[in-house]
C-alpha cells in the first residue's frame, strides 16, 4: 500500500484505530497524513487526527486530500467512504479484513500486505 500513497502530497486515513505504523511512514516520506476515527485516538507527532464518521462526514476534513486510504475495512463503510471520494473528487485505496470482498467497483493490486482495492466509479466490479 505504501508504494501507491507515497506518490500523493496530501493523504486522509480513515478509521486509524491503534495502527499508526502506515501513517507514520508516510509522514517520514513526506506525504502529510490526516488520520481519522469515530473516537479521539492518539497519534504520532507529525500526523493530524481529526474525529470523524466517515457515514456521516464533515467534507472538509477530505477536501484538499490527494487520496483518501484505509485498512482493514469493512464493507459497511466501503460505500460511505466511496461516496466521500466522489464527493471531494479524489482516490480512494483500501484493504478488507480477511475474506470480506468489496462491495463498490475496484481494481485489485497484489501487494505485500495482500490485495490492495483502488475504487472507481461505475456500476461492476472489475479485477
Amino acid at each position: 500500500m505504501i508504494n501507491y500513497l507515497t506518490r500523493f502530497e496530501h493523504v486522509v486515513e480513515i478509521g486509524i484505530g491503534r495502527r499508526t505504523d502506515l501513517a507514520v511512514t508516510l509522514e517520514n516520506a513526506g506525504v502529510s497524513v490526516v488520520a481519522t476515527d469515530i473516537t479521539q485516538r492518539e497519534v504520532p507527532a507529525g500526523v493530524e487526527f481529526v474525529e470523524d464518521d466517515i457515514v456521516d462526514p464533515d467534507l472538509a476534513v477530505y477536501a484538499d486530500a490527494d487520496a483518501i486510504y484505509a485498512r482493514n475495512l469493512p464493507p459497511e463503510l466501503h460505500r460511505p467512504a466511496l461516496e466521500v471520494a466522489r464527493e471531494v473528487d479524489t482516490a480512494f485505496y483500501f484493504t478488507t479484513l480477511g475474506g470480506d470482498q468489496p462491495t463498490v467497483p475496484v481494481e485489485r493490486k497484489t501487494v505485500q500486505e495482500g490485495t490492495l482495492y483502488v475504487a472507481h466509479d461505475g456500476d461492476e466490479q472489475s479485477t
